[in-house]
């Protein structure tokens, strides 16, 4: 779902993002539309017409024909921060602010916004509805068996909403075991695997909305925990008396520390377009730039990685 979290932006419902396949959800709201719902209707229609073809060329001639065009469209999902339409109907998010500058160091002048539903962001993708998948997704290898990913702009660590004081002394999702603390988590978030993982039954598990509910719960004593991205937990608390985020940590998968990174996705035809754009993210990444961009969303420099595509998917 994800998500990451924030600063000058104002967060609603959604952000954590899960580890399943295509039609997954992502995170607290990988599925909530937004506040700029009317605007994202109004530009979905505008961009809903198929794009052209594939080629027979070899790793694809998607980026020729995009800069013959001059212009790219993104898939987006309504979720901020990764990729919304906002109040005043403007693009914007982590994802597409990203793409702006890397297409037009790629020659494509401009973007345009193709909104849909999370879980139909790899078939739209795959359908020729829109060139990119530009909505902060998380790499995982079921995914990667349907379209192919740049490297991740953004890593992303786990956090718990906790009382104010952490009175539990709640850092892990083993110590939400060991302590027997109430649990809650989002609809389709990864962190339900990671509760489980761990030793949570999952029955037990109190599966809310999203982090807003979350963060409603905690403060109402229904339950002692909610976990949720870093960047989702700490926007969430900034104006709540009654709770705080605990510091990130890494969940553990399969006995590992298991980190998620969110991506690009391309058609698994369009290689050509996809190393282009690896080109250009990897001199944003060594500049500085990258951060520069991705801050204003509120993720910070904790959130800067240099995992790749290949880690993700498994190799």
């Amino acid at each position: 779902m994800a998500p990451p979290q924030r600063s000058p932006l104002r967060i609603p419902p959604p952000v954590s993002r899960t580890v399943s396949g295509s039609g997954s959800v992502s995170g607290p709201t990988r599925r909530s539309l937004l506040a700029g719902v009317a605007a994202l209707g109004a530009l979905g229609a505008a961009g809903c017409s198929r794009v052209a073809t594939a080629s027979d060329v070899e790793g694809g001639d998607l980026l020729e024909r995009l800069r013959a065009a001059g212009v790219v469209r993104l898939g987006i999902a309504g979720e901020i921060p990764f990729g919304f339409i906002d109040k005043n109907g403007k693009l914007t998010g982590e994802a597409p602010e990203l793409a702006k500058v890397i297409f037009k160091s790629l020659g494509v002048d401009r973007v345009q916004p193709v909104p849909t539903e999370f879980g139909s962001l790899i078939p739209g993708l795959n359908s020729q509805q829109f060139d990119v998948v530009a909505a902060g997704m998380y790499v995982n290898p079921e995914r990667c068996e349907q379209v192919i990913f740049s490297d991740p702009d953004y890593q992303m660590l786990d956090a718990f909403i906790v009382r104010k004081g952490n009175p539990k002394g709640l850092h892990s999702y083993k110590d939400v075991v060991a302590k027997k603390a109430k649990f809650a988590t989002g609809t389709g978030y990864a962190e339900i695997q990671y509760a489980v993982e761990a030793g949570y039954k999952e029955s037990d598990i109190l599966i809310v909305p999203d982090q807003v509910a979350g963060l409603n719960a905690v403060e109402a004593g229904r339950v002692d925990v909610f976990a949720g991205t870093a960047l989702t937990a700490r926007e969430v608390v900034k104006k709540s008396a009654k709770a705080e985020a605990t510091k990130p940590f890494t969940p553990i998968v399969g006995g590992k520390p298991h980190v998620d990174g969110g991506a690009f996705a391309f058609r698994p035809t369009e290689t050509n377009l996809r190393d282009a754009f690896n080109v250009e993210l990897s001199k944003l990444k060594k500049s500085g730039e990258l951060f520069r961009i991705l801050k204003p969303f509120g993720f910070t420099k904790a959130e800067m990685t240099d995992l790749t595509a290949k880690e993700l998917c498994g190799g």
